[in-house]
């Protein structure tokens, strides 16, 4: 892939794309980051070469935390660049995630919170490593909502109490309670994470196209939410991300080190539980 990004690298092999998300100064979502993803899925869409991503985090703390609540406005706008007219929301792009042409697995070996958890939904497979994958949706507990997808998806992924308390409780959970509730395929011993991953992607890209596209697609026609359902989600986290209340426990995790590399981030679902 002739593309340079600037919140990831690449690295083709065996028909699997490598992607590894690279923002310092922890993964936020920010418009370097959306920016990328549209031009990944741009790219793999028409280079057949690539039959399977594989998305892993080049932090070894933050897969992806969150979005950086400082650039709602200037990721917003990117991602709106993506679709059509009405495609203009991060869940949209995700959307598109979803539907790509390779067929996508995430492969968490840090914190995915928020938006990052959402991106973790969006693909096709999710695996974890068994002693340090954390995933969470903090929206509730901030005072904001989760609009790019994470509603539509875990009550399709875990059922709807699951999903009430993920959602409600804006708590973390490691990888051990992630499977067991269907957030994601396998929680994998850390040193078993790679191999079995790059076996697994390595595997696939190696079967017929025509059959795995197939099958992707019929897939997705079976479990993927409407689009009009995303959207409205994607709308409800706009309007809560400028409400006064969200504000003030914004403005309580700022004063605990939140966007930085601290207590705030690293054990979120308890800082969250004390403001």
């Amino acid at each position: 892939m002739k593309v340079t990004f600037k919140s990831m690298t690449t690295e083709l092999k065996a028909g699997v794309l490598w992607v590894s998300i690279d923002n310092p100064p922890m993964n936020l979502i920010d418009e370097k980051f959306v920016q990328d993803l549209i031009t990944l899925l741009d790219e793999t869409q028409k280079d057949d070469k690539c039959r399977v991503i594989v998305f892993r985090s080049s932090d070894p703390d933050f897969f992806i935390p969150h979005v950086d609540m400082n650039k709602i406005a200037e990721y917003t706008a990117v991602a709106a660049t993506s679709g059509g007219p009405d495609d203009i929301s991060l869940g949209a792009l995700y959307r598109r995630l979803s539907e790509s042409r390779p067929v996508t697995i995430a492969m968490l070996e840090g914190r995915a919170r928020g938006a990052g958890g959402e991106f973790l939904y969006a693909c096709d497979m999710r695996f974890a490593s068994l002693e340090h994958g954390v995933i969470g949706q903090p929206e509730i507990g901030v005072g904001v909502y989760p609009g790019a997808g994470a509603i539509q998806h875990l009550v399709r992924l875990c059922g709807r109490g699951n999903a009430m308390e993920v959602i409600l409780g804006s708590d973390d959970w490691n990888a051990q309670e992630a499977e067991r509730i269907g957030l994601i395929n396998r929680a994998i011993p850390q040193n078993e994470l790679l191999p079995f991953v790059t076996a697994l992607a390595e595997r696939i890209a190696k079967f017929p196209e025509a059959a795995v596209r197939l099958a992707k697609r019929r897939i997705n026609a079976a479990g993927l939410p409407p689009k009009e359902d995303v959207q409205v989600d994607s709308g409800f986290f706009q309007i809560l991300a400028r409400d006064d209340s969200s504000a003030a426990r914004i403005a309580a995790l700022n004063e605990r080190g939140f966007q930085t590399r601290s207590r705030a981030e690293l054990e979120f679902g308890d800082v969250l539980g004390e403001i």
